[in-house]
């Protein structure tokens, strides 16, 4: 009975998936609601298309009688060329397609020849012999320019102060094209305010800590046990992944007559998104999936980044509290610098970091933001969390959203007097008349700890969300522990069983409990 179930289990996994994609709308229409393969790219996807697609109308007003003091900002990098490793894939992909081609000539049927796209015929990579890779793009300098000149026109009072790097903190990691996105920033932050160039720039300083010791911004670089679970855990994401990329390979097959294979579709895929990306072409390899294919494909890579990065286990962004403590503590001496009536120019303003999706998705977890229902208080609980609805399901999770090129979270520190928007008054005792307002690539969000307002009392903020985190010890949960032999000897049977269940279920299916790290994850 096990034989024929490990038998049959694979092929109905695949009946499913096919059904859901046969079930999923393609539209092709031109108009207002044609389908945009760029908004579908995860984690590739440009800042620019993440805003764009953003449900948020306009900004909420700040109440009456909110001034800001602060503001902490964590973002990613922006968008960025395809690295080293990618480049290799890209330049393996072309010698497959050439091959496939020359396949598909000696074959028979001279016919399936004219289904064959025009482009893939002598296609080569736009990073054929690059050695080099990784690095920040023209774009992506804008894309932090830009929001800089934004976050400098919204809260236009809180950098009037003349520069100093103790009051306009600027910090990224030692990778390049983090720090170049903070210059980017700090160029389009401090335009103006200099003599250098036609611009009037001026010089500003940008802090690193070294890649073995930054446990605020890399701090999934440094926490062993993290490192460990992921080593663990990226084989069976990659099971998990399967059925999906067998039905789209199948698929491809059967619409161009080449044969394709699984890892040819994935790297396909990786073209796709950096074509879209990197140079706005979505005719090509985007052009090779329907639409259904593409929120599937976007899916998988959904799926990676909640399970290895998110919320599928909580080592993903307990390992993230020596970043959360940074940002309470700048808030908290923002808020002596003001209960002591220091001047401005005195204390710091505003605290700017420049790091990675590793560094922005487990922040974003830690806020408790992009949750389902009540999922916020089974992380409380610190139960297992559902993953996110397989399409045509719609989810809070999407890559796309939680961490696009130069996608940020800020966290606005405000003061306020008099009465708030429910109209209560404000208390005149210590740190009662402090606010924090969260902010998700600029829009304002509600936060799930705070009953869902968009100001949150900082004491309130600090009870409800921050501590809960603060009975885990960085130290305590990065350190190595001994797997538990069940996870590595759970048998694949198991893994598809859940995975098919979970398939057929309104809510997708579950990480299994078992499988995760099993101490202070």
């Amino acid at each position: 009975m096990d034989t024929l179930r490990a038998r049959l289990l694979p092929q109905l996994l695949l009946l499913v998936v096919a059904a859901l994609l046969a079930a999923a709308p393609l539209r092709r229409a031109a108009g207002a609601d044609e389908f945009d393969v760029r908004r579908h790219l995860s984690t590739v996807t440009r800042y620019d298309v993440a805003r764009g697609s953003s449900s948020v109308i306009s900004m909420p007003a700040v109440p009456d009688g909110c001034r800001v003091i602060h503001l902490n900002l964590v973002a990613r990098h922006g968008t960025r060329a395809p690295t080293k490793k990618r480049i290799k894939e890209l330049d393996r992909l072309a010698i497959r397609l050439e091959a496939l081609i020359n396949e598909a000539k000696q074959g028979i049927d001279s016919g399936s020849l004219k289904k064959i796209p025009s482009w893939m015929k002598g296609w080569e990579s736009r990073w054929k012999g690059r050695t080099k890779g990784g690095e920040l793009t023209s774009e992506g300098e804008e894309e932090l320019y830009n929001l800089a000149t934004r976050i400098k026109d919204r809260f236009q009072g809180l950098f009037d102060e003349e520069y100093h790097p103790d009051v306009y903190s600027i910090r990224a990691t030692q990778v390049p094209r983090a720090s170049a996105s903070a210059v980017s920033f700090g160029l389009g932050l401090l335009s103006g305010k200099g003599k250098l160039g036609p611009g009037k720039n001026r010089g500003f300083s940008v802090l690193s800590e070294s890649r073995a010791s930054d446990i605020c911004l890399r701090f999934f670089d440094t926490c062993e046990t993290y490192k460990a679970y992921r080593k663990r855990k990226e084989p069976d994401v990659e099971k998990q992944k399967e059925p999906i990329l067998e039905h789209v390979t199948a698929a491809l097959v059967h619409r161009y007559h080449l044969n394709f294979t699984t890892q040819d579709v994935s790297s396909l895929w990786f073209l796709c998104k950096q074509e879209a990306s990197l140079l706005n072409i979505t005719n090509q390899a985007c052009g090779l999936f329907n639409e259904a294919e593409v929120q599937f494909l976007e899916w998988t890579d959904d799926f990676e980044g909640f399970v290895l990065k998110g919320y599928g286990e909580s080592i993903n962004y307990r390992m993230g509290l020596p970043l959360l403590k940074d940002v309470i503590q700048s808030m908290e001496e923002a808020i002596i610098a003001k209960e002591e009536n220091r001047p401005d120019g005195t204390y710091e303003k505003a605290r700017l970091r420049f790091a990675h999706a590793e560094t922005v998705v487990p922040f974003s977890c830690l806020l408790g933001l992009f949750l389902e229902g009540s999922d916020f208080e089974k992380i409380q609980r610190e139960e297992a969390l559902d993953l996110p609805p397989i399409p045509p399901q719609g989810r809070n999770w999407k890559g796309s959203v939680v961490a696009p090129f130069a996608g940020n979270n800020m966290l606005v520190l405000y003061q306020c007097t008099g009465k708030i928007s429910d109209g209560s008054m404000i208390s005149s005792g210590q740190n009662n008349s402090y606010f924090i307002q969260v902010m998700h690539n600029e829009a304002p969000v509600s936060m799930p700890g705070c009953g869902n307002k968009d100001f949150c009392p900082f004491e309130e903020f600090k009870e409800k969300i921050v501590k809960p985190h603060l009975k885990h010890d960085y130290n305590m949960i990065c350190k190595i522990k001994p797997p538990v032999a069940s996870q590595d000897t759970a048998s694949f049977i198991s893994k598809v069983s859940s995975f098919f269940a979970g398939l057929l279920s309104p809510k997708g299916y579950r990480l299994a409990s078992a499988e995760g790290v099993k101490t202070e994850l």
